[in-house]
């Protein structure tokens, strides 16, 4: 199955197989109860605070289902959730927001005005990952149904911020245990969560929109893979996604299957700390690029669900902008850190979070090697990672960055001015050319801006761009109306069980 965005109905396996795996587990083939839907996702969900520092992929399948946001992302367009509509100044620095009338949360309590600016400001408090986002704009209440955001400069990148903001009720989120089992306002309402294990979701009968068609969500967290993929098998869940290559085969011949590949807005990046002297020059960046073989990397390692990248951002996000492929010779390569005069004793440390990179950073690690680079991946525990991400101790940083918003004022304009430091690189040209493109409106001239920029971080080599993600998708035919999403977040909405 290469990657696409179509759907494959899958051939089954030989009987006998079937009757194995069946005999074994003990489960009816194609399990499941009608009106419950049990899914198990790639990311554990170990929070329901969709503001705090722990929020995560996991965090926001959660918050999908069970909380709402002004406007979210559709299609790549937006579209209003809790806002009907909306205005902008011709500066782009005020945005008004007009809400749904009689909107509640989960519990039937009024939501309103307050709870959005409590939650615009609860974010920025809190110092989250999309804190920086929101650095800069104030929230007011405007009468008892609109909300106007102000920011100090112009800012047209305020629609897609608003995709990630979750609205919580103004008083109770601060309660302690209150994200134990929150309210929210969106399609379905928290009957139970233990972190890091399941979280049981149920219809919200305060649901502004269409009600859900099911009775009960149940999203359990199957740490090991091959676990994952037999519950799948077997019936015991009726759906999963992120399945890795090396599993996919297994549920590609199983009968009353459907899969799904759908690309991602993901990029795996692996940027070069440039404020370590080590890694100062461009020269010495654009060689370690140049030295790995990503393309065999990823053939080997993600035939399915990788594909070799050609921009810092992927092709889905309106600004994408192609850019040369850095070829791979690693004679030049060594040549050009000779001449550059790089520290061949020194060991440049690859951080990373996460088992599905070990093999990747293994893998970068070794064709290092063959010029004498000296490369050792560590894997931290995820808290760790963070810490040591923002704090800059590390050489080489590894993640799948993802552009959620569908702006890439939220990847490019947040991540690379020389104020953010996330990677040590520093070049008032781009600081220049990100604050112009955030601070427009006219989506011709914004795309021409963040090129420009896309062409800056991949000549000065900021860090390695390898490979675009896909997500596979994978459900029982039991299951009707299942909705994949680019962003790790299917809607459970329209899904009904058989």
């Amino acid at each position: 199955m290469k990657p696409r965005p179509g759907r494959l109905r899958i051939g089954a396996l030989a009987a006998a197989v079937l009757l194995a795996v069946s005999a074994c587990s003990g489960a009816a083939s194609g399990g499941g109860t009608p009106g419950q839907l049990t899914v198990a996702g790639f990311y554990p969900i170990v929070t329901l605070d969709p503001h705090g520092p722990q929020a995560d992929a996991g965090t926001a399948s959660a918050g999908t289902q069970i909380y709402s946001r002004l406007v979210r992302l559709q299609d790549g367009q937006y579209v209003p959730d809790l806002a009907t509509g909306w205005t902008a100044s011709p500066d782009a620095k005020t945005w008004t927001f007009t809400l749904r009338d009689g909107l509640t949360f989960s519990d039937g309590s009024p939501l309103g005005p307050g709870d959005v600016v409590a939650s615009v400001q609860r974010i920025a408090n809190l110092k989250g990952p999309q804190a920086a986002s929101w650095s800069g704009i104030t929230a007011t209440a405007a009468g008892t149904n609109q909300v106007v955001l102000t920011a100090t400069k112009p800012d047209a990148s305020v629609l897609g911020k608003l995709t990630l903001l979750w609205i919580t009720p103004a008083v109770r989120s601060e309660e302690p245990g209150f994200f134990n089992r929150p309210v929210g306002s969106g399609p379905f309402r928290v009957d139970g969560f233990t972190p890091g294990q399941s979280l049981v979701l149920v219809p919200n009968e305060h649901f502004w929109g269409e009600r859900p068609k099911l009775d009960k969500v149940v999203m359990r967290t199957i740490p090991e893979v091959s676990a994952r993929v037999a519950a799948l098998r077997t019936g015991e869940i009726q759906a999963t996604w992120g399945i890795p290559d090396d599993q996919i085969a297994q549920v590609e011949g199983e009968p009353g299957i459907t899969v799904e590949s759908v690309p991602s807005l993901a990029v795996y990046t692996m940027w070069m700390n440039s404020g370590r002297p080590a890694l100062a020059d461009e020269r010495v960046r654009r060689a370690l690029w140049q030295a790995v073989d990503f393309g065999s990397i990823i053939a080997s390692l993600y035939p399915e669900t990788g594909s070799p990248a050609d921009s810092p951002v992927p092709p889905g996000v309106p600004g994408y902008a192609k850019q040369p492929p850095v070829v791979h010779d690693p004679a030049a390569a060594k040549e050009a850190l000779t001449q550059a005069g790089f520290d061949f004793g020194r060991t440049l440390e690859l951080q990373f979070s996460g088992a599905e990179f070990r093999q990747f950073t293994q893998a970068v690690a070794s064709d290092l090697a063959k010029i004498g680079v000296k490369v050792e991946p560590r894997e931290k525990e995820k808290a760790v990672f963070l810490e040591d991400l923002l704090g800059m101790r590390w050489d080489i940083n590894l993640q799948s960055l993802a552009i959620d918003t569908g702006d890439l004022a939220s990847n490019l304009g947040r991540l690379y001015p020389c104020a953010a430091g996330r990677t040590g690189y520093c070049d008032p040209e781009l600081d220049r050319v990100l604050a112009e493109a955030g601070a427009i409106s006219d989506p011709a001239r914004r795309a021409e801006l963040y090129g420009q920029a896309q062409r800056i971080i991949w000549r000065a080599a900021v860090g390695m761009y390898p490979m675009f993600v896909n997500i596979p998708y994978a459900w029982r035919d039991t299951v009707h109306g299942f909705r994949t999403s680019p962003a790790y977040q299917p809607d459970f909405t329209k899904v009904t069980v058989s």
